[in-house]
Formats: structure tokens, sequence, C-alpha cells
């Protein structure tokens, strides 16, 4: 292309690795207080000793966005004491968010001259007119598969910088959703959505109607989008058949607050948006932005987000939104014209679903330009394009679960380097998927959790109802096969500073004999991800029953865990979900795991075949 365009017994010494490293709005806290607080007139009285205004609030959820005042700004020491608070079911900094582009890497063209600039495409071994990417993803047998009429007019939610709207792609062709019921300019909410005059979205950043793009990125990435469903280099554009409802929660540097995107989030799902991309993220987990994102999984919305581009494997090194475990959300890994991982993306074998092309992708810019630019930001947004197509084709909307197992089904595998990189070792082909969801009754059901088995690859979550789960009940029940995405799950607790040790007390041995699982000794890796913290300890024992810990840290009840435990010759890792309890009878903390799949049961129970009873 022209480039110019129940479970493990086990004993931890840990250490923290960071704490508090990621960046966030100063002075200001996420907090939500638990159900049986909700509807009451005051805030539980250790969050107000703070004097800390409410800048916004999300009723329905009990949720808060608060800001400390002057001289009181300590974003740890606020949330520290909030998550001490028993009414609070968790407390969090106001996180801040990138976009994920490498940034535009070539002259502005007008739209002769970025056809002009077209060359032969890297794979010679077909030939095509879709400009915006040279890989052989099958966008023109689509088209050319399209109905000529739909039922269905999908809105994909862009939740990004904003949008340029008078674009010529999207003025001439009626691209941008407009609000129906809202009338412009008349300074009344109409609608009663809380938004005045929201006539084609909102910009969250600066609280108004007025969502236009001062970054160029939501431009780039809703061309994107807007060129999966035609030609948007033609000379005679046709009438839209996807919508583009813009979002703006980045400000002009590309940089967002979570409460703006959680935001932006319930707005898209209040206001039709069937699609939502998420061309952005960061490294910090936070339990608000989860929360709406399962909002949008029990609406039926698919979530599409960028894998992230720094070069890490997301396995070990979490990114978010992509990292989440729920079944609306497909993580999107990015890979060049010849199907080979860009150096720059993020991958990973259990936790990045799919690869898409991101690298050199033409599209537009404001002002009635276009511009070649790379990153999981320009993959992202071609897979939420997919989606739409996939939903007018089918007349119908497709809930994110069945969206996720149509792409995944119907992907090239195998392809360039892909294997190995994503979880389904495939990247998206557009005509199979589309076609597929034309063809085929698409079933309306999904896993009554967000969090469940899925896809047909090995659990990481599951659990007896009312088991593991702080925002949600986290349940192993589904229609599907099994998941092991390996997610980050928040575990909402404050370590103390200092170095924690967990120690295993070890039982009687006329109790140990009553035991149901053998205790085994063991010497391995153990990672915990709570929170912002890594913790690297080492295995000492292990067994199918659970885990007892001792800790000076600050263990919150109803809090989660992941371990992620290496297998003693170091070449399998398996990832244990769990929650934190407490245990009246023994006066100690412990770890109550959910049930893990079955290969994960088989995969400890392999290990102890070679090794040594615990006395």
């Amino acid at each position: 292309m022209y480039f110019t365009k129940s479970l493990p017994f086990i004993l931890l010494a840990l250490v923290t690795h960071s704490a508090w490293a990621q960046e966030y709005v100063p002075g200001e806290v996420i907090v939500k207080f638990k159900k049986e607080q909700q509807g009451k007139a005051n805030f539980s009285s250790k969050a107000l000793n703070f004097s800390m205004k409410v800048k916004k609030s999300w009723s329905v959820l009990n949720m808060h966005q608060l800001q400390a005042k002057v001289g009181q700004e300590n974003v740890e020491q606020l949330v520290k004491q909030l998550q001490a608070d028993p009414n609070v079911e968790y407390a969090e900094p106001n996180y801040i968010f990138h976009k994920q582009s490498v940034g535009i890497e070539s002259a502005r063209f007008d739209k002769s001259q970025a056809v002009q600039g077209f060359s032969s495409p890297v794979n010679t071994s077909f030939t095509t007119n879709y400009y915006q990417s040279d890989a052989d993803i099958q966008t023109e047998e689509a088209w050319a598969d399209l109905s000529a009429s739909s039922s269905v007019m999908p809105v994909v939610a862009v939740i990004d910088t904003g949008i340029d709207y008078n674009h010529e792609v999207f003025a001439s062709t009626g691209a941008v959703w407009s609000n129906p019921g809202e009338i412009a300019s008349n300074g009344i909410d109409d609608d009663h959505n809380g938004y005045i005059d929201d006539v084609r979205g909102w910009n969250f950043v600066a609280n108004n109607n007025n969502p236009m793009d001062d970054e160029d990125h939501g431009t780039h990435v809703s061309g994107i989008i807007f060129g999966l469903s035609q030609d948007i280099f033609a000379s005679t554009l046709t009438p839209a058949k996807v919508k583009i409802m813009p979002l703006k929660f980045l400000d002009n540097t590309g940089s967002g607050a979570t409460s703006d995107a959680v935001e932006a989030i319930y707005y898209a799902i209040e206001n039709g948006a069937s699609v939502i991309n998420a061309s952005w993220g960061g490294g910090s987990y936070s339990a608000a932005l989860r929360d709406a994102i399962i909002e949008a999984y029990n609406n039926r919305v698919t979530f599409v987000a960028a894998a992230g581009n720094a070069s890490n494997n997301n396995d070990s090194s979490p990114t978010y939104p992509a990292n989440y475990s729920i079944g609306n959300l497909i993580s999107i890994a990015a890979t060049n014209d010849s199907d080979t991982v860009a150096g720059f993306s993020n991958f990973g074998k259990n936790t990045v679903h799919i690869a898409s092309p991101g690298v050199s992708i033409l599209s537009t810019l404001p002002n009635d330009s276009y511009a070649y630019a790379s990153g999981t930001s320009m993959a992202a947004p071609l897979v939420a394009g997919i989606v739409a197509l996939m939903e007018r084709e089918a007349q119908t909307q497709i809930n994110g679960y069945q969206a996720a197992q149509i792409l995944f089904g119907q992907g090239d595998a195998n392809v360039g380097n892909v294997n190995g990189k994503v979880n389904t070792n495939s990247r998206v082909n557009v005509y199979k998927s589309v076609h597929y969801a034309k063809t085929n009754t698409i079933s309306a059901t999904q896993p009554d959790e967000a969090t469940y088995t899925t896809r047909g690859l090995a659990s990481d979550s599951g659990g007896a109802a009312g088991g593991c789960g702080l925002v949600k009940s986290l349940s192993s029940s589904s229609a599907g096969g099994t998941d092991n995405l390996g997610r980050m799950l928040l575990m909402m607790i404050v370590l103390s500073p200092f170095a924690v040790a967990f120690v295993l007390k070890r039982r009687r041995k006329k109790e140990d004999e009553r035991r149901t699982h053998h205790r085994y000794n063991i010497q391995s890796e153990v990672r915990i991800s709570m929170g912002d913290k890594e913790l690297v300890g080492s295995v000492s024992s292990i067994s199918l029953g659970g885990v007892k810990i001792d800790t000076e840290a600050l263990l919150e009840k109803g809090g989660i865990v992941e371990m992620n435990i290496m297998s003693p010759d170091g070449k399998e890792r398996v990832q244990v979900l769990g929650k934190v309890v407490w245990s009246q009878e023994r006066k100690s903390y412990g770890v109550q795991f959910c049930d893990m799949a079955e290969t994960q049961t088989s995969s400890i129970s392999s290990w102890t075949r070679k090794l040594v009873r615990s006395s």
C-alpha cells in the first residue's frame, strides 16, 4: 500500500509492584454505594466527612462522581477511607484513558489526491477497490452481497474525540445519527433524556450538544466504520446504510476521564445505539467502567475495544476496557496488509479475541480531508462496522454475545502470523461474517449473566449464584461453550503500602485427614491481580480445595481476586478467580473460589500426579 497512507491451597510471599501508578483526575473519586443504600437521601457519614462535592450522579446505579474540597485532594487517601465504609460497594480514582492510535502518518489529502495515491496492493493474489486497506478481508464481496434495503438502520456510537459532522462523506449521506425526539435549538430537553438539544449526540468534555472533533481521531475512526458499508472515495456516495452517533469524551489531546466515558456509554445505550466503538484504553481497572459495559451487555449492545498499542501481551499486562471479561466485549489486535500482527499492537492468546487490519488505514479527517493512520484504534472500528452490517443484513439487532460468536466463527484462521497471538487464531472476514448473518437465523438469546462461560474456550469465571462477583453475580450458567479469556477482574481493596505476606495456616492433622482434596508441595510462581497492583509470589502447596490467608492488608469483603498460577515446569499458566471472604469461625480472611472449568481442574490434577503430597 501507498505508505503515506473451589480451588488451590497456596502459600504466597508477595510484594507490591506498583501502587497508584495510573493517571487520574486530581481530587476526583467515583464511588458506588451498596444496593441497600439506594434511594437514601444522604450518603454514608464517612463519605460526607470529607465535604466532597457531588459533580455527577447516576441515581439508578447509586454511583456518584465526587470532587474533594481544596486541601483534601489526596485521592489515594480518599479512596482508602471510602472503601473502608461498609456502605460503599467500591471507590476508585477517576482514571484517565487515551486514544489508541500511533498517529496520522501521512499528508492530508483531498478525495482526488487520496485516490491518485493508491498503489498496487501488497497481497497481489487479489485485486480490490476497497481503498482503506489492502488486507484480503473481502469487503467488496460483502458489498455485492448487501440487500438493496433493510428494515434496520444500525447505530454505532463512536465514543471518542467527536466527529466532523460537516465532512463531505458524512453530510452528503446522512451518516450522522439524528435524535428523533429532540427539536434543534429550542433550549428544551424535548425527549427528557437529561440533555438539551442533543440532536446529534453529546460533548461530555464541554458538557454541551456539539460533538465536533477537535483532535482528528474520532473522525478517522468514524470514516473506517462508515467505509465498511460503501466506498467513501466513490464520485457519488449512496445514502447511509449505518449511522454514526458521535459521543465526545476524549479532549483535544486524545485523553478523557472515566466519568465521561461511563456517561457516554449510558447515553449510547439509552438512545438506541446497538454497537459501541472504544478506540481508547489505559492500564487502570475501573469498576465503574465495567459496570457501564455490563449494562450495555444487559441491553444487547456490542462493545468493540482496541487492544492497545504498547506491543504488550495483554494476558500478563492488561489494558482496559479491552481486558474486561464481559460477553459483549470484543478485543481487537491490529494487523497489516499481509496479516502480520503490527509491531505496535498488543496481543494475547487468552485476552485479545481476533485481529483486524490496523496499519496504514486511509480514512476521513476534519475539513473534507483524508489521511493514513495506524493503531488498534483503526482496527477496532473496522470490526464495529462489520457488526453494524451484520445487523443490517440480519434485519435485527444482534446482541454482543451473538456478534462475537459470528465474528469468531467466520474469521480467516491461521493467516499471516496471527496464530497464537489472538484467542481465535483468526483475522476478521467481512464477507463471511455479513453473509452468515444474512443467511442464518440468529439466536436472540444470551446468558443471563454478563460474565460467563462462552466461545468454546476454557472458562476463567463461573461459580455458584451469589458467589464470586463484585458488581454483578458471576455465574457459569451458559448456553455456549467455555471461555478462558483470563480477564482481569477487580478486587476493590486497598493494600497497605508495605510488603504483604499471605501465610497458609496449617490445620491439625485430624482436620487434614478429613480434607476432600489432598494437598501437594509445589514450587512455582503465582501472580495476583488486585486493582492497580500486581503481586508476584511463589506457590508452596496446592490442592483443589480453597485458600486461607492472613495479611495485614485491608481486605474488603466481597472483593474479587484473580490468580495466575504457573505449572511446576513453567510451561502452563492457570487463571483462577475467587472472592475474598471473612471466616468468623477462623477469625481470618480467605479466598472462596468460583467453580473451575474442566480444563483448569484437569491442568492442576495433571500437575499433582508428579508432586509430593504434603503432610
